[in-house]
Formats: C-alpha cells, structure tokens, sequence
C-alpha cells in the first residue's frame, strides 16, 4: 500500500513527515528507500565536516613547531581535551534529534562548527599561550556530537535488516572526515601554506553543508518529543556494555587518529611534512571499511564479527610492541593502519549490535510487528547517542595514555602494552555476554536468538 501522508511536509511547515513505517516491505519499497536514501546522503556530508572540524587539532599540532613553545606532553594534552569535549557532547546532541527533529539540528549543529573554525583561525600563530589554545581546542569538541545527532536520525529511516549498512554508510562517510583534513594539511603543508590557509578552506563548506541540509533533509515526527527514551536507555545494562565495547573499536579509531602524527614525530623523528605522509593512511582505511563491518554483521552475526576483530586488535597491538621496541618504522606503520582497520570494522560491526539487541528484547516482552520495530528503534537510537558518547573517552584515555608513557618511558610502548590488556578484556565481555551459549546465558543471547526464530533477523 502507498501511503501518501508520508511525503515531506512543505518547506513552509519545516519538513517534518509524520508517518514512517521502514518495517513495511510495501511502504519501503514506494516510499520509504527513497526518502531515506536521500536523508542520509546530506546527513554523511554535514557528518563529514564535523569529523573534519572534531579532528582539525591533530593536524594543526603538526604546524606547531619549536616557536610555539609546546612540549609533546602539551600536544597531547591538547588533543586529550579536545576529544573529551567532543565525546561529553555527544549526550545533549542525541537529545537534540528529539527536541528540534533530525533535519532542522543537523542545520544548527553545522552552524556551530563556524564557531571553533573561525576561533583556531584567530589564535593560530607564534605568541599564542597554550591556555588560549586549550580553550580554542575545547570549542572544537562540538564537531564530534554531530556523530551522536546523525546515527540516532539515521537509525530512524531504515528497517532493522538494512540498519547495518546504513549506519556504516553514515558512521564511514563520517569517520572519513579524519583522513580527508589530514589529506588537506598534508597538501597545505607541501605547499609551504601555513595553518590559516587549511582552515580558511573549511569555512565556506561549513554553510554549504547547513544550507543542503535546509534544502533536502527532513524530520521524522515519531522520533521528535521523546526524550525519555534516553534515559529508558541509559537504565538498561546493555548500553553500557555496549558503551564498553565502542571504547576499544571507535575509542580506538579517533584516539590514534588524534595520536599516530605526534607518535611518529616523537618516537621515530619524523618531520611534519614526513608525518601528514603517513597519518592520513590508517583512518581513510578505517572509514572505508566501516560499512564493511556493518554489512559482515548484517550477514554472520554482529556480536561474531566483534569477537573476531577484538582478536586481531590485540595481535596488531602486540606487533606495534615488537614494532615499537625494535625501532622498526616500516613495521610500526604497517601494524598500525592494520589496527585502523580493524578498528574499522568494529566500529561496523559493535553498531550493528545495537538495534538487534533491542529489538530483541522487544520480541521477549511479547511485543510483534510495527510494536516492536517501533519499540527498537526508541531505545536504539537513545542508546546510540550515549554508546558513542562513552565509546568516544576511548579516545580521550589513549591520549592521555601516550601522553604518559612519552613522560615516563620516552616512547608510546607502555601505552600499547595497556591497550593490548584492554582488548583482551573486550574479547571476554564480547563472548560472555553475547555469544555463550551455556545455561545462564546473559538476557541478550537468548532473546537475540528468540528474535531470529521469530523475525527472521541476522543474530545480533
């Protein structure tokens, strides 16, 4: 059946769609695909330059050399607070999706990237004091919520058996913001352009990415005004395990993003220009494969696919010890964009676990049909926002990690052996929790197995 009342409201009445039924094969197929299809083209793109902006400090504190008159320590601490904000944010932007509907605060959250850019431009030179730039790197944080804002939209326009992909899609197209102002810096620096020249760039694509969203995004009446739904979330014991995995997939991917340049110049003595050569390698991959991940997840099993990555996370950390020991650069990068990778392919994957787990809890409660897709996407995408949020300090604890290991050891080693601990913790939740199959098995393996029976869905 077609449902006409499902079509975009006219401009006039901001866009907002009151009837969304993804579940429904007829209503997808005549509708629905297209409407989100185009949603999540434009929410990618002002997701993309967030990302940019979130990570413009891990390129800029490649420009600052002696005359700035930072330390490496400073650097990181630098970079430590600017993905803490970036990950504090995260809460009130998932509740933003809720109080202001999805296509008008992707508006207002690219807006505000102006802020931090127009600052850094400012400050950004020789005589600055490292307390200005700390409070110039915090405004930049902002960039990182719109991650949180974007999945939550996003998971509301597609159906449970494609959420894997197109939260990969989404959450890729993002990620991929990191290699893309690396990529930037490293032509600006080659050029002999100073760190004006990379964010003047940025500037004018911040409002061509609110005005396509004015243009051609829309709100979802179903999600607006339940901001409840996040704190439903927060109470179930799941989005903090969830949480927990996130921080040793996409903690991973953003903490050695805002790190793998200063560690090359720290550890290696490699120069700027020599760093931006290699930085941009690992995360342009790790984006790339996000969706990959998701699509495995969708096909085996997202909690299988994450067992998996979390064992080969900790054999490339092991190797980045060798690696790092040795002295070994060749060795050192190659370990590391694998470790990019496969922090790639979790982050597809932990997020495909998601709304199957929730979903599956729908089917233990009784519930069927458009009940329980509803009552899955609700804490679904409440939980994306704080699992991010949280999954997000990932980043902040490697910083401060490498920060510490510099002081104490002179090298990034101690903090690699650290990660390798964390990652084999990881591996033990990940199969405790989700995949034993002995008698006592946790709530979430026997109703995800409940909800393939029943709904025929890739096991979660």
């Amino acid at each position: 059946m077609t449902a006409p009342s499902t079509a975009p409201a006219p401009s006039g009445k901001g866009r907002w769609i009151e009837h969304w039924d993804p579940e429904d094969e007829t209503f997808w197929q005549t509708t629905g695909q297209r409407v989100a299809r185009r949603n999540l083209a434009f929410s990618v793109l002002s997701e993309h330059i967030g990302f940019s902006v979130w990570t413009l400090w891990s390129v800029l504190v490649l420009f600052m050399g002696p005359v700035y008159g930072l330390t490496p320590a400073d650097k990181f601490l630098l970079t430590s607070v600017v993905t803490l904000v970036g990950a504090v944010v995260r809460v009130p932007y998932t509740f933003a999706v809720a109080v202001f509907g999805g296509r008008n605060w992707t508006i207002i959250s690219a807006c505000l990237l102006l802020v931090p850019t127009i600052a850094a431009f400012v400050v950004m030179e020789p005589g600055t004091s490292f307390s200005t730039f700390l409070w110039v790197g915090l405004l930049a944080g902002v960039g990182g919520g719109n991650f949180a804002s974007s999945m939550t939209n996003i998971n509301a326009f597609f159906p449970l058996r494609r959420k894997g992909w197109a939260l990969g899609i989404n959450a890729g197209g993002g990620n991929i913001g990191v290699p893309v102002i690396q990529l930037a810096a490293l032509a600006v620096i080659g050029a002999n352009g100073g760190p004006r020249v990379l964010l003047a760039l940025y500037i004018p694509l911040i409002v061509v990415a609110a005005v396509l969203a004015a243009l051609f995004m829309d709100n979802l009446a179903s999600v607006r005004n339940d901001t409840g739904a996040a704190r439903d979330a927060a109470r179930d014991a799941h989005t903090w395990i969830m949480s927990f995995l996130y921080v040793g997939t996409f903690g991973s991917f953003i903490g050695y993003s805002f790190a793998f340049g200063q560690v090359l110049q720290n550890q290696f003595g490699r120069t700027p220009l020599q760093a931006a050569y290699l930085t941009f390698i690992g995360p342009l991959l790790g984006s790339l494969v996000r969706p990959v991940g998701g699509w495995l997840a969708d096909r085996y099993g997202g909690a299988r696919i994450t067992l998996g990555n979390f064992v080969a996370m900790a054999g490339a950390t092991a190797v980045l010890v060798v690696a790092g020991t040795q002295k070994s650069l060749p060795l050192f990068v190659t370990a590391f964009v694998v470790l990019f990778v496969l922090s790639g392919l979790g982050n597809g994957s932990t997020y495909k676990m998601i709304p199957g787990i929730f979903q599956a809890k729908a089917v233990a409660k009784g519930l069927r049909g458009e009940e329980a897709a509803a009552y899955g996407r609700r804490l679904s995408g409440a939980a994306m926002g704080l699992i991010g949020a949280v999954g997000a300090l990932g980043g902040v604890g490697i910083n401060l990690a490498f920060r510490q290991s510099f002081l104490s050891y002179g090298s990034g080693t101690g903090a690699f052996v650290a990660f390798l601990a964390f990652y084999a913790v990881a591996f033990v939740v990940t199969w405790a929790v989700y995949l034993r199959r002995a008698a006592g098995a946790a709530e979430a393996t026997a109703a995800a197995s409940e909800a393939e029976r029943r709904l025929g869905y890739a096991e979660v």
